[in-house]
């Protein structure tokens, strides 16, 4: 049997394949994304992808998956992607802009909405796709960060599924009790174990971070990511920013989650239960796994993982994070702990600091003074509905970049 899409004259296939919306299909969860999809093409159906301004790549990802619609945030950007399509003679509607991307992430048939944009530009396709009651593989923090409380009060009002995505989260998620949903906090679950490989930078001294380059605070040593997370895992604030994200999607205050560097990035979390018990899901470094999971939950599908070795692994390591050395992981838990618009603003401050350092406008070390510069600036409202987040991001989104300006340094200079 066949159905029609409304939207198109082309016929689809059967209803029992799943439909699938990836909001940043060209990134790193994009591509994985795709790669776990194209071992399945039986079981789900591309229905559309979107990007922001890499035309030429998400071109090449419409030829080979051929979805119904492709959008690019970036309007000239989509008039590119158009004419490419038209050209090539591709049955695919391309559309532009946060209606575009909306438009996609409500789609009738879309079931599972991939929400893999980077940063705060996320957050308002990702709740239209909550609010339209899908299935949401959260692959971006800041929804969450940003806006936690009115993600998790929409999704139970909404029927949606928030299945994370993160490698520590999905971790977690495996290791709750059965019929566990994001949200509600998990009896008897007594501590949560975030792990951290500690990025490029785990041994190195504090007076040696100063002279770090983008290029080297990008290459991270057993994940293969985009510029800015890559970045944000060599300051740490990635982990902070997870930290963040497990209190809304696990039920637990700041205090119950325990951040450990494990260098060889085996062990992807760990969640111990009152009785002593503590579960850990293992596997090798590669985002396939929790893409493969979270799209066939509760069932399992392959995802092109090889097998763990752990004979060729051989030893497993840990050790607290070094607050002192990274100063956005201390920032991150007062965020935390503080609530409120405190982490949107400590987001949108590190948002602003991480492209100023890869601009090389700043330093490494400049970017959580910046951080500690916004936050102490703006105080934080009590008030977590959506449009009070969305003014303080923008409002510490101007702090820290007057922040930078004012203050902007000669080439070998950094922000004091």
């Amino acid at each position: 049997m066949t159905i029609t899409d409304k939207n198109s004259s082309r016929e689809r296939p059967d209803r029992g394949i799943r439909g699938v919306t990836i909001l940043g299909s060209t990134g790193s969860i994009g591509i994985n994304t795709l790669d776990v999809l194209a071992r399945h093409s039986g079981k789900y159906r591309i229905v559309a992808l979107t990007a922001n301004t890499q035309v030429d790549r998400l071109f090449e990802q419409c030829r080979r998956f051929l979805p119904l619609k492709a959008v690019m945030l970036d309007p000239r950007a989509a008039a590119q992607l158009k004419e490419k399509v038209q050209q090539a003679g591709l049955d695919i509607d391309v559309l532009s802009g946060v209606d575009g991307l909306n438009a996609v992430a409500t789609h009738t048939q879309a079931h599972i909405v991939v929400a893999a944009i980077v940063g705060a530009a996320g957050l308002l396709p990702t709740l239209t796709a909550v609010r339209a009651g899908k299935r949401v593989l959260l692959a971006n923090k800041e929804p969450l960060v940003m806006s936690g409380h009115v993600f998790i009060e929409e999704a139970q009002r909404c029927g949606a599924e928030l299945l994370p995505v993160d490698s520590e989260h999905n971790a977690i998620f495996q290791c709750m009790p059965d019929g566990f949903r994001a949200g509600n906090p998990a009896a008897a679950v007594r501590r949560i174990f975030l792990t951290c490989s500690g990025g490029p930078f785990r041994a190195a001294t504090p007076e040696s971070l100063a002279a770090v380059t983008p290029e080297q605070a990008c290459a991270h040593p057993n994940w293969v990511m985009g510029r800015k997370i890559s970045v944000d895992s060599a300051t740490l604030m990635n982990k902070g920013l997870e930290l963040i994200e497990a209190g809304w999607l696990f039920g637990v205050t700041p205090d119950q989650v325990e951040i450990v560097i494990h260098p060889q990035s085996v062990i992807h979390s760990l969640v111990e239960y009152v009785d002593g018990s503590v579960l850990a899901q293992l596997g090798n470094p590669d985002m396939r796994t929790p893409i493969a999971h979270a799209l066939a939950w509760p069932d399992r599908i392959e995802s092109g993982v090889k097998s763990l070795n752990l004979l060729e692994v051989a030893r497993l390591d840990f050790s607290p994070p070094d607050m002192e050395r990274f100063p956005c992981l201390r920032l991150a838990y007062e965020a935390a702990r503080g609530g409120g618009t405190m982490p949107a603003i400590l987001n949108a401050a590190n948002e602003v600091a991480v492209q100023a350092f890869l601009d090389r406008r700043i330093g490494f070390t400049d970017i959580p003074r910046v951080i500690e510069h916004t936050l102490s600036s703006l105080p934080a409202s009590r008030d977590v509905q959506l449009d009070a987040v969305l003014s303080s991001d923008l409002r510490a989104r101007d702090v820290a970049s007057s922040f930078i300006a004012a203050r902007e340094p000669r080439v070998g200079q950094g922000v004091s």
